[in-house]
C-alpha cells in the first residue's frame, strides 16, 4: 500500500533517525516562520513584518545583554531557525553529511547533545563578545541560525577520528581534521568583520565539538555529564528512576565508566566471544552451553 504525501513525512521523521529528526525540526520551523511572515504581509503590505517585528523576539538570540537576559530562551530556539531559504538549505545540507558521519562512530544521543550543547555554547559567546567588543555591538543584534551547532557535530568527528577522510567535491580526498581546521581559521580571520555571520557563536560550537569527545566514557565528559543532568532532571519531573537508569544489583546505576574501565571491560569482551568461537569452531555450535548461546546472540544484537 502506498503512503501519501502525510503518511510520508510521518514515516521518514519516525525512521529516518536523529539527523533526519533535526532536519525537520529545522525545515518545519522555518515553514512555519515564512508563512506567518505571507500573511502578515498580505494583511499590512509590506514584506517581513512578522520576521522583523516580531520572530526574532520570539524565536531569535538577542545579543545585546540587556534584551538577552529578558529573552534568554533564544540561546535554544534560535539553533533551529532560519529565516532565509539559502541560509536553511547550506545548514541542511551540512547537518546531513556530518551528521550521518557521526552516526558511522557514534550514537544518536550523543549527536543530539553535540547539537545542542555547541549551540548554546556558541549562542553564549556571541552574546559575551558583542558585550566586550564595541565594534560588534552595531550589527548582528539578533542572531539565528543552526551552524554552530553543526559545526560542534562536525568538529567532533574531525578530533575523534583525525584520520578519516573526506571527499571533497565528490573527487579530491582530504583529511576531515584539515577541513575543520580551515573552518576554524576562516571563522578566526573573519572576527569582527560585518557580513551577518556570527563567527563567534561558529567558534563556540567548535570549542563544544573538541571537548565533547574528550575523555569519551568519563563521567565527567561534557557530553555524558549533560546527559546525566538531563536524566536526572527527566526523573525529578516523572519520579520514576527506572525509566532513566539502569538498575545494577538492585540499585540504580547511572555512573558512566572511565576510558580505562570501558577498556578492560572490552578486552574481557572480546577475549570470551573469541573463546565461544573458538568452541564452536571445534566442537560445533551444539556444544555451547545455554549461557554461552545468549551471551553470542546479546553480543550480535549489540554489534
Amino acid at each position: 500500500m502506498e503512503r501519501n504525501f502525510m503518511d510520508e513525512l510521518k514515516y521518514q521523521y519516525k525512521n529516518g533517525g536523529v539527523v533526519v529528526q533535526l532536519i525537520f525540526i529545522n525545515v518545519s520551523l522555518f515553514l512555519v516562520i515564512r508563512i506567518i511572515d505571507v500573511f502578515f504581509g498580505l494583511i499590512t503590505g509590506s514584506e517581513g513584518v512578522f520576521i522583523n517585528n516580531y520572530a526574532s523576539h520570539i524565536v531569535g538570540l538577542h545579543t545585546r545583554f540587556i534584551t538577552f537576559i529578558k529573552h534568554p530562551w533564544g540561546l535554544f530556539t534560535s539553533i533551529f531557525t532560519h529565516y532565509s531559504f539559502m541560509h536553511l538549505l547550506f545548514n541542511m545540507v551540512f547537518l546531513y553529511f556530518s551528521g550521518k558521519m557521526f552516526l558511522q562512530l557514534l550514537d544518536g544521543r550523543r549527536l543530539v547533545f553535540t547539537y545542542i550543547l555547541g549551540g548554546i555554547t556558541g549562542g553564549l559567546l556571541e552574546v559575551i563578545a558583542h558585550s566586550l567588543f564595541p565594534k560588534l555591538q552595531i550589527f548582528n543584534d539578533v542572531v539565528i541560525g543552526a551552524s554552530g551547532a553543526i559545526m560542534a557535530i562536525f568538529v567532533a568527528i574531525a578530533f575523534y577520528k583525525p584520520q578519516l577522510k573526506v571527499n571533497l567535491f565528490g573527487i579530491l580526498p582530504v583529511r576531515i581534521i584539515v577541513i575543520a581546521g580551515i573552518f576554524i581559521l576562516v571563522d578566526l580571520l573573519a572576527l569582527g568583520k560585518v557580513d551577518g555571520t556570527a563567527h563567534f557563536a561558529h567558534l563556540g560550537g567548535a570549542i563544544i565539538g573538541m571537548i565533547s569527545i574528550q575523555n569519551l566514557h568519563a563521567s565527567s565528559n561534557i557530553v555524558n555529564w549533560s546527559q546525566k543532568l538531563w536524566n536526572t532532571v527527566v526523573v525529578l519531573f516523572k519520579n520514576n528512576p527506572n525509566k532513566m537508569c539502569v538498575k545494577k544489583g538492585g540499585k540504580v546505576n547511572n555512573r558512566f565508566k572511565t576510558d580505562e574501565e570501558y577498556n578492560a571491560d572490552e578486552k574481557s569482551r572480546q577475549a570470551q566471544v573469541d573463546k565461544i568461537l573458538d568452541k564452536i569452531s571445534k566442537s560445533g555450535y551444539e556444544s555451547l552451553t545455554k549461557k554461552e548461546k545468549d551471551f553470542l546472540f546479546n553480543q550480535s544484537k549489540n554489534g
